[in-house]
């Protein structure tokens, strides 16, 4: 049966017939200006969902020190925090069967572990400029009584501990697809997944009728609402339990000196991943500037300290991150990784473990006084 029409009823009929979209940049297009198409379901107040553009062609790196090796249609954010990770493809793409969920999934696998919040945050801060959108306008759909750096915050956590929508998009969802979006969404806990079928029914003119339909919710609504977005901030007194019984007191001793200084001098926050991590931010030219995060991973279980280039580079410029990384001890786990940032402009969150600062005498204290020069010269030249 051919495609049905659809009927404009002003002062006379007229039929719109279907149509296809000519290109996939221009569907993009389409999604990255008017991305209310995707608006459906409500935040966890019980506001109605709006999405907001991050970027679109959102480059997804494979590792800390990495060049986006994937780029990612499109990236938007909620009030909430919650990211959403969007794949175009049209019906005449071979892949919209099976090839798109591979993609998809190493997009969100890779998203979770190398986009920090800075990077987010200057991202969206680009697409803002590049639209001729005030910042503050986009802003205020998103913050409420935050601050951006406690947002993009929000959001990083929310990527590490799987919180995220995962949405593919195409002018016809076939049915192979439509079978493995309700199976995702059947075994992940925390990430939603759904097909968007898009319809498009041009009149005469400039007239479009765009109708969505979505495949997948039947199977979010059977997941149970315990088993998603529960993840709780890790405390410090659970670090320190961590602390206590996974590592040997040499190691310890360096986690511990470092999240008390963080407490005494700047600001610790808990991540919200299911193995435990903590963050610091330090005061920097009046703004809390994320530093470093400490995760104690589980499968495999290893114990990293990830310096937040990208972070000082976003709030101080790369003169200053240089500056930092100068200053920093010489450990040569970090030699080679410390020169690959210099070569891409500080960009990048270079992490080590812990039994490389033990290794070298007085490391993790060489740390901390580059911290406290680097908020020390900024407060000098101010």
């Amino acid at each position: 049966m051919a495609d049905q029409p659809v009927f404009v009823l002003g002062a006379d009929l007229q039929a719109l017939e279907q149509a296809a979209f000519e290109t996939e940049a221009e569907f993009q297009e389409l999604l990255a200006r008017h991305p209310r198409i995707l608006d459906f379901g409500s935040l966890a107040d019980g506001q109605p969902l709006r999405l907001v553009l991050v970027a679109r062609e959102m480059g997804v790196a494979t590792s800390a020190d990495g060049a986006p090796a994937y780029w990612l249609d499109h990236l938007f954010v909620d009030a909430d925090g919650v990211p959403t990770l969007v794949e175009v493809k049209r019906a005449n793409d071979t892949r919209i069967r099976r090839e798109v969920v591979g993609q998809m999934l190493d997009y969100a696998a890779n998203g979770a572990r190398y986009w920090p919040g800075a990077l987010l945050q200057r991202s969206f801060e680009e697409t803002c400029a590049a639209d001729g959108r005030p910042v503050e306008e986009a802003y205020g759909e998103l913050l409420g009584d935050r601050s951006p750096e406690e947002f993009w915050a929000t959001v990083e956590e929310r990527l590490a501990a799987g919180q995220m929508r995962l949405l593919f998009v195409a002018d016809r969802i076939p049915l192979e697809l439509r079978a493995i979006v309700e199976f995702l969404n059947r075994q992940m806990r925390q990430t939603d997944v759904y097909a968007i079928e898009l319809t498009q029914y041009r009149g005469s003119g400039d007239l479009r009728v765009l109708v969505p339909r979505i495949h997948g919710e039947v199977a979010t609504a059977a997941k149970s609402p315990s088993g998603r977005r529960s993840t709780q901030r890790t405390k410090r007194a659970d670090m320190d339990a961590a602390l206590r019984t996974r590592l040997a007191p040499q190691l310890r001793q360096i986690a511990t000196a470092l999240l008390d200084h963080a407490a005494a001098r700047g600001r610790l926050e808990g991540g919200t991943a299911t193995y435990p991590s903590m963050s610091a931010s330090y005061p920097v030219a009046g703004r809390q500037v994320p530093i470093w995060t400490l995760s104690l991973y589980e499968t495999p279980p290893k114990e990293e300290l990830a310096l937040s280039f990208g972070s000082v580079t976003h709030h101080l410029g790369p003169d200053q991150a240089a500056a930092f990384a100068k200053s920093l001890p010489a450990v040569p786990e970090w030699e080679k990784k410390l020169e690959v940032q210099r070569q891409k402009g500080y960009i990048g969150w270079p992490s080590l473990p812990l039994s490389a600062l033990a290794a070298q005498p007085a490391a993790a204290e060489g740390i901390l006084a580059a911290i406290q020069q680097l908020m020390g010269s900024h407060e000098s030249s101010a």
